[in-house]
C-alpha cells in the first residue's frame, strides 16, 4: 500500500487523477475534430500550457510498389537427358508415364509444373512448364524418379545388409524374413510384393527389386530393429555403411 501526505485525502487525490484523464480525452477529441496546422503546438493541462511536440502533415499523392522478378535457374540434375534402353517400353499419355521392362512395370503421374518430352531418338527430357520456385524444386526430383524407373525395370536395384553380433541370425520362412537380434522373441517381417530377399551365411541379407523406393524402405525397416551402436559395432548395418566408433569409459585408475 502506498503512503499519502497527511493533509491529502486519498479519495480526493483519486478524483483529481480521474479529472485529469477526462481532460486529456476531451483534448484528444477536440484535436481530432479540428484541422491540424502544418506546424503547431499541442496544448494540454496534463502536458503543461505549451508542449514541444510538433505535428507535420504532408499529403500522400501516390503509392508505388517495387516488384522484382525472381529468376529460377534450371536444375543441373533436371537438365540431364535420360537414355532409354532398347528393352524398355515407354507409354506417355499427357502427364502420365508408364515404363515396362523385363523386370516389371512402373507408372508415375507428373504435376502440372513439370512436363516430359521424348525425342525421335527415344531420349527423355524433363523440363519446367512454368517459371516458379515450386517448379524449380520439382524439376530435378522428377528427373531422378524417371531415371530410377527406367533403370529399375531394366537392371534393377540391390541393397545389402550385414548382421554383426553374437547370436544375430537371419533366415527365410516362406514369404517372411525372420531375424534373431537379441530380443526375447524373433522378429518376423513380411516381404512386400516386387521385392526379393536372399540370406547368405545367416548374417548377410540382400534385398533386390525394380522399385528403388520399395527396396530402400524395406531395407531401412530391417535396419531400424537394431541400428549399429558406436561402441562395439553390434547391430544391423548396410554393407557399405561406415559406423563411427566411440571409445568406452576408461577403467578407474588406482
Amino acid at each position: 500500500m502506498g503512503s499519502y501526505p497527511l493533509n491529502v485525502n486519498p479519495l480526493t487525490q483519486n478524483s483529481i487523477t480521474v479529472c485529469r484523464l477526462i481532460e486529456i480525452v476531451r483534448s484528444l477529441f477536440d484535436l481530432h475534430k479540428k484541422p491540424l496546422k502544418s506546424q503547431g503546438h499541442l496544448r494540454s493541462s496534463f502536458l503543461g500550457e505549451t508542449s514541444k511536440i510538433h505535428v507535420t502533415i504532408s499529403p500522400i499523392t501516390k503509392i508505388s510498389y517495387l516488384s522484382k522478378t525472381v529468376e529460377c535457374k534450371d536444375s543441373r540434375i533436371g537438365k540431364r537427358p535420360i537414355e532409354v534402353p532398347s528393352n524398355v517400353t515407354i507409354v506417355l499419355e499427357g502427364q502420365d508415364l508408364k515404363v515396362k521392362g523385363p523386370l516389371g512395370e512402373l507408372s508415375l503421374t507428373y504435376p502440372r509444373e513439370v512436363k516430359l518430352e521424348r525425342d525421335e531418338s527415344g531420349i527423355l527430357k524433363v523440363s519446367k512448364a512454368v517459371e516458379t520456385r515450386k517448379a524449380n524444386q520439382m524439376h530435378g526430383l522428377f528427373r531422378t524418379l524417371t531415371d530410377n524407373m527406367v533403370v529399375g525395370v531394366s537392371k534393377g536395384f540391390e541393397k545389402k545388409l550385414q548382421l554383426i553380433g553374437v547370436g544375430y541370425r537371419a533366415m527365410l520362412e516362406g514369404k517372411d524374413l525372420v531375424l534373431n537380434l537379441g530380443f526375447s522373441h524373433p522378429v518376423r517381417m513380411t516381404i512386400p510384393e516386387g521385392v526379393q530377399v536372399k540370406v547368405e551365411d545367416n548374417t548377410r541379407i540382400s534385398v533386390t527389386g525394380y522399385d528403388k523406393s520399395s527396396i530402400g524402405q524395406f531395407a531401412a525397416s530391417i535396419r531400424k530393429w537394431r541400428p549399429p551402436e558406436p561402441y562395439k559395432g553390434k547391430g544391423v548395418k548396410y554393407a557399405d555403411e561406415v559406423v563411427r566408433r566411440k571409445e568406452g569409459k576408461a577403467g578407474k585408475k588406482k
